[in-house]
């Protein structure tokens, strides 16, 4: 990993606004893109990762009980390889600066890990893949909460100031996250719908049949309809195209 100093040009400009298009690819896809772009973007920055979590789960306001608080991780993506082992190993144990950012919903880091005392296992997994100091901050977008972790191969390379793009990155990619997830609900809604009025109009010509052969009225022709399919351990609506197919009952 090396730092970078690279500014905000016109096609960094447009690759993190392309993040903000939904359905450009999965929660991992953005997660890593994400990641990249921070390395790449924030001074002193030389490798990054991203997460997604699971919101802990509330019950009306009520207090939660310890392992229902837990963090849960969705999706993680890194820069590097040795970033994404560092990231896998704190998500393996279940503890460490990105669980305690979650659960306090507020940034976390060291300007000088080798002399950091919190988090000895994650210190001890940075330092032996050459960093030296970190940043993981927190951000949230309706129901998506996603952080975003930068790492500097020198002491206090990544001091206050810098993070203005970083935090533009993690919004771009949790709205993204956001409006997919909802864009998948409306279209599934969607989908079911459809299904629902196709299913009604095969039903009601069914029923139209029925009336024809049996002369019944519309109520007598559906309850013929839910005896044959109740009789025959038949889905209602795989009877009704049976009927429409066969123009008749066999």
């Amino acid at each position: 990993m090396t730092p970078t100093d690279t500014v905000l040009t016109d096609q960094l400009a447009l690759e993190i606004a392309r993040l903000g298009v939904v359905g450009e690819s999965s929660d991992v896809g953005t997660l890593h893109r994400v990641a990249e772009l921070a390395a790449r973007a924030v001074p002193g920055c030389a490798g990054a990762s991203s997460v997604r979590w699971a919101l802990p789960r509330t019950n009306g306001g009520a207090p939660i009980v310890p392992e229902e608080a837990r963090p849960e991780p969705l999706a993680a993506a890194a820069s590097h390889p040795d970033i994404a082992e560092i990231t896998d190993r704190q998500l393996a144990r279940g503890n460490g600066p990105l669980f305690d950012v979650v659960l306090e919903r507020c940034p976390h880091g060291s300007d000088d890990i080798l002399v950091e005392t919190r988090w000895p296992d994650a210190m001890s997994d940075m330092l032996r893949r050459g960093v030296r100091c970190f940043s993981t901050s927190p951000h949230m977008n309706a129901n998506v909460m996603v952080t975003l972790t930068l790492y500097g191969v020198t002491p206090k390379s990544l001091g206050s100031g810098r993070h203005a793009l970083a935090a533009l990155l993690m919004a771009q990619g949790s709205a993204t996250m956001s409006n997919t997830q909802q864009y998948d609900d409306v279209h599934r809604t969607a989908v079911q719908l459809q299904e629902a009025v196709e299913a009604r109009a095969i039903v009601d010509q069914a029923k139209g049949i029925l009336m024809h052969a049996l002369g019944c009225d519309a109520d007598e022709a559906f309850a013929e309809l839910r005896r044959i399919s109740q009789t025959r351990h038949v889905k209602l609506t795989a009877l009704a195209q049976r009927i429409v197919g066969d123009q008749g009952i066999t």
